[in-house]
């Protein structure tokens, strides 16, 4: 567990591009209120094609605790912020978020759906991850040492679905036919 009593305020790391600065405001007045945000403005290097990023790096771990130390209603503002970003926006490969979190394993959502709608209900479904957590981590489930995954959105069955996951020295793709080996 995490101590989120004490009174350090932990660092949050937030890299962009193409946001504007009106929503970095808004978005970093809440996160202001419970970490010490960096926010860095890095280049688009075009190997994406997206015309915005955001990815969001925070010190704690994915989970129940997290929500209730963070507060719901911030969350909810956040949720709120990336729906309006997308909005604005329009539909195609306007923008790409990633949301990571510190932990054991750490967890890592990319939200990046070209639609609306889909967009939205990426966002909204996330914080649902976290009852899931301990079936998707099973041991028995995942290869062995996992020190990251990712989550991507899977919209035919319209849940996060684990995709990659990283351990030591190695990377694994989740298929139809399980783990498989890619470096």
């Amino acid at each position: 567990t995490i101590d989120f009593v004490s009174n350090q305020i932990k660092p949050l790391l937030m890299k962009h591009y193409g946001i504007s600065p009106w929503e970095i405001n808004v978005i970093t007045s809440i996160l202001d209120k419970r970490f010490k945000t960096e926010d860095e403005e890095i280049e688009n290097t075009y190997e994406d094609k997206f015309v915005s990023h955001l990815e969001i790096a925070f010190p704690y771990s994915f989970n129940d605790e997290f929500f209730k130390w963070f507060d719901f209603k911030e969350w909810d503002r956040l949720k709120g912020v990336f729906k309006e970003m997308k909005r604005r926006s329009g539909d195609g490969k306007a923008i790409k978020i990633e949301l990571n979190f510190s932990g054991d394993p750490d967890i890592n959502f990319i939200l990046q759906s070209d639609q609306s709608q889909w967009f939205k209900m990426e966002v909204e479904k996330i914080d649902f991850v976290v009852e899931l957590l301990p079936y998707h981590l099973d041991k028995d489930k995942i290869p062995k040492n996992v020190k990251s995954v990712i989550y991507n959105f899977d919209q035919e069955a319209a849940r996060w679905k684990i995709i990659t996951v990283f351990t030591d020295e190695k990377k694994f793709v989740n298929s139809e036919n399980g783990w498989k080996l890619t470096t």
